[in-house]
């Protein structure tokens, strides 16, 4: 990735409806080579969507936990992983190292709700043990364009 590459990407998390053309009279360069850029950076995976970022609490989902699972050995981790997404409250999961087999982000409507959001997380043979942590603050969102601004 090079300069171009950053100051195009940089330019799209700020401004991500601005069009090519815009964009290549903004960087000082052809719009065909925007666009190739555009195109080699979803190609290589870098820039996996273009969509919007949305709230969750804004959305009617205040509340963020984190959830570790720790799964039977026998059951996989494939079988839990297709239960996990069919909850639409689970936004991420990961296979982890450390204590328990997987960490899920998860949001609810109220403390309350988080329960019932546990219950349909846990609700699928292999699941042995959960633990929950609450979020109380966001101290740092999720973000990528810091590590993009410091690639050379």
């Amino acid at each position: 990735m090079d300069e171009l590459d950053r100051n195009l990407i940089t330019l799209y998390a700020a401004e991500p409806r601005v069009g090519v053309l815009e964009a290549s009279r903004r960087l000082g360069v052809a719009r065909g080579t925007v666009q190739a850029r555009l195109d080699r950076l979803v190609a290589t995976g870098v820039v996996t969507g273009w969509g919007p970022e949305l709230s969750t609490a804004a959305l009617g989902f205040p509340v963020t936990a984190f959830l570790t699972l720790e799964i039977s050995q026998s059951s996989g981790h494939e079988t839990v992983a297709a239960h996990l997404a069919s909850v639409p409250e689970v936004l991420e999961a990961h296979t982890i190292t450390g204590a328990g087999d997987l960490w899920c982000r998860v949001v609810s409507r109220s403390n309350a709700d988080l329960q019932r959001v546990i219950d349909r997380v846990v609700a699928v043979q292999g699941v042995q043990r959960a633990s929950t942590v609450m979020a109380l603050a966001e101290q740092v969102p999720y973000r990528v364009l810091p590590l993009v601004e410091s690639t050379t």
